[in-house]
């Protein structure tokens, strides 16, 4: 199934999504399901990965740190509850860590905005782990932090790793905020859609995908129990608005 995935996915190309139909044929290459948004700029996919839903979506950024619009991918994966990993690119973590810091340290600003983004509540929770089997390039460019680093090495294996280093060009640059997770049995991803092209978009695809075939690998769970962890919602189809359906049914 992965060597169909790559093959498809080798068939973007760099040119801008100018008009929902690029996209719309795409996806229909790939064999998942594309729908438009009826009343803003936008759009969804959805795939299934060992018959568990994945759906990925296009729209204007639900996050004050993105510009633009932003991908949002998300899976239920029915995975273990216990295995907890975020991967941020560094300079976001960097960034909201110092946000983090003058919030606390700032009684007015507090007072001002008493509710933090998640990013910041996970950023205290989980600790960042490393090892020595990554390449100092890949630390530079990205954070792991984990519930525990024996879960961080084995969802971020060097196939994972090296999907996350070899953006196609024109390629995202290493401030362009990315983060993708495994929580509460789901996968997510969550990053700045720039640029906007199919290669992004494809190669995108392909890192949420991977992950989530992984995380089936290692943490698929023989019974269903969800725990939610810090409070945190289920993120939602945030496009909003009606869609409309132009491509057969998804397949993975």
């Amino acid at each position: 199934m992965l060597g169909r995935l790559k093959q498809a996915f080798s068939r973007a190309t760099t040119e801008p999504l100018a008009k929902a139909g690029a996209v719309a044929l795409w996806a229909a290459e790939q064999g998942f399901s594309y729908a438009s948004v009826a009343d803003r700029p936008g759009f969804s996919i959805a795939g299934q990965m060992d018959k568990k839903p994945w759906r990925l979506e296009c729209g204007e950024a639900t996050r004050d740190y993105m510009q633009g619009d932003e991908l949002r991918a998300r899976a239920e994966l029915a995975l273990k509850d216990d295995a907890a990993v975020l991967i941020m690119n560094r300079p976001l973590k960097d960034a909201l860590e110092k946000r983090a810091y003058e919030i606390y340290t700032d009684n007015l600003q507090t007072t001002a905005d008493p509710e933090l983004p998640e990013e910041m509540r996970w950023l205290a929770t989980y600790p960042e782990a490393d090892w020595e089997s990554l390449t100092t390039e890949f630390w530079t460019r990205y954070a792991v932090m984990a519930d525990t680093c024996e879960h961080a090495q084995a969802w971020l294996n060097p196939q994972l790793a090296e999907l996350l280093m070899s953006w196609p060009a024109p390629a995202p640059s290493e401030q362009n905020p990315f983060i993708l997770r495994l929580m509460r049995g789901k996968a997510y991803l969550r990053m700045q859609y720039s640029p906007t092209d199919t290669a992004t978009l494809a190669h995108a695809t392909r890192i949420f995908t991977t992950a989530c075939e992984r995380g089936l690998a290692v943490f698929e769970a023989d019974e269903i129990g969800r725990t939610d962890e810090i409070g945190e919602t289920d993120e939602t189809d945030e496009t909003g608005g009606t869609v409309t359906t132009s491509a057969t049914g998804a397949t993975g």
